[in-house]
């Protein structure tokens, strides 16, 4: 009986294996375009332009 319980633990790391690799494998809905769109939001605004103030020139 207790040679069965130790072949339980590999089996059950194999269905593990299983049930990560489809779920890791699955087909993503979402596709290029989102991230795209955030790349050129992002890029955008590292184009910006933005005044920075010398903060030696801030009165104390």
């Amino acid at each position: 009986m207790g040679a069965l319980l130790w072949l339980l633990i590999p089996v059950g790391a194999g269905l593990v294996a299983a049930v990560w690799s489809s779920w890791a494998l699955r087909n993503r809905k979402t596709g290029d375009v989102a991230e795209l769109a955030g790349y050129a939001r992002f890029r955008d605004a590292m184009e910006k332009e933005h005044s920075v103030s010398d903060p030696a020139s801030d009165p104390v």
